[in-house]
């Protein structure tokens, strides 16, 4: 749509506000708001200079003239600086962002993201390097030879003997000696039944052992050799006191050793009470189902049998030899067969 700006009367060099004219086209019943509209265009008004100025709306016929003179363009700088303005009168100037710069500052702050990452995994490092230095490299918990104590070794089984395995952990710290290790070791000592190790901190360990007497002497012609309950030889057993052990008369120790027969002899005679085993005077095993004991010269004759159920075995031996009213002036007990024992 086009239009036209019109000013009328007034002293000269007054300046007019442009007046915003319409045009419409004549209808039906529209006459008198098209005088009413010319009317109002014709009245001259005074224009503020102090009040903003307003832009002028032509709005007419198309193609109607419009004077482009008389037309308000609207300051833009003024306006910005208006809006700029704060409580204080001070013109505040928009914020610009330099991406340049705010890429540099977010690159200088993740550099320092990750140089701080790395100093404490370097510290993490350098803290486990030293603890695990101090527990088991440093002397703080090393085991020195002087630092081991023996009990529980006798004249079968030599603390020297004891020894020779417990000072292999020496020269390693307390953390990295197995007592489960040692004390398995210590077992396959011959006469040896059971060994207890124990970690003293800081540098210190103990072994206990209980080392038992021979489960029998094996005799051929003049020699003695002292043998444990599983059949291996003990150490230290010359010039070594028998008084109270019994004794197997056999032509070959080592061949002995392997025999089934001289083996059920050995685990019977192992268990037995220290009480019977001190007065057997004979030991005889022609089979590994006819091992016999003879007490006290032949107070008393005992015929096991072999090791099997050898706890109920005894429990019947000793009910019957321990009564008067049982044994009778009978010598011997036969409890190959506990259930049913034999009595001559």
């Amino acid at each position: 749509m086009a239009g036209r700006t019109v000013s009328s009367g007034g002293a000269k060099g007054e300046r007019r506000k442009p007046r915003s004219v319409e045009s419409h086209q004549r209808g039906p019943g529209k006459a008198g708001k098209s005088r009413k509209a010319r009317s109002v265009a014709s009245r001259p008004e005074i224009v503020d200079e102090s009040r903003p100025q307003e832009v002028t709306r032509a709005i007419g016929r198309e193609g109607a003239f419009v004077d482009a003179r008389e037309l308000h363009s609207e300051d833009y700088v003024a306006e910005t600086l208006h809006q700029t303005t704060g409580t204080l009168g001070v013109i505040s100037r928009p914020k610009v962002v330099d991406f340049t710069e705010r890429a540099k500052e977010r690159k200088r702050a993740g550099m320092r993201v990750i140089a701080l990452r790395v100093v404490a995994m370097v510290t993490s490092v350098a803290v486990l390097i030293g603890l695990v230095w101090l527990l088991f490299f440093s002397s703080v918990f090393r085991l020195e030879v002087g630092a081991i104590s023996v009990s529980g070794a006798n004249e079968w089984v030599s603390e020297q003997t004891i020894r020779s395995i417990a000072d292999k952990q020496a020269g390693k710290s307390l953390f990295l000696v197995s007592t489960n290790d040692v004390s398995k070791q210590l077992g396959n000592i011959p006469g040896v039944s059971e060994a207890n190790v124990s970690k003293q901190f800081p540098k210190s360990m103990s072994v206990e052992v209980k080392a038992q007497r021979p489960a029998a002497m094996l005799k051929n012609g003049d020699t003695l050799t002292a043998v444990d309950s599983q059949a291996r030889v003990l150490n230290s057993v010359t010039d070594a006191n028998v008084d109270g052990i019994p004794v197997i008369e056999v032509k070959d120790v080592d061949k002995s050793l392997k025999n089934r027969s001289i083996k059920e002899a050995l685990t019977i005679l192992g268990a037995l009470p220290e009480s019977m085993r001190s007065a057997i005077t004979q030991v005889t095993a022609e089979t590994q189902d006819s091992v016999t004991t003879t007490l006290n010269d032949g107070d008393r004759v005992i015929v096991w049998g072999n090791s099997s159920q050898l706890k109920l075995k005894m429990a019947v031996v000793d009910k019957i030899i321990n009564d008067s009213n049982v044994i009778g002036d009978r010598h011997q007990v036969d409890v190959s067969a506990p259930l049913k024992p034999i009595m001559k």
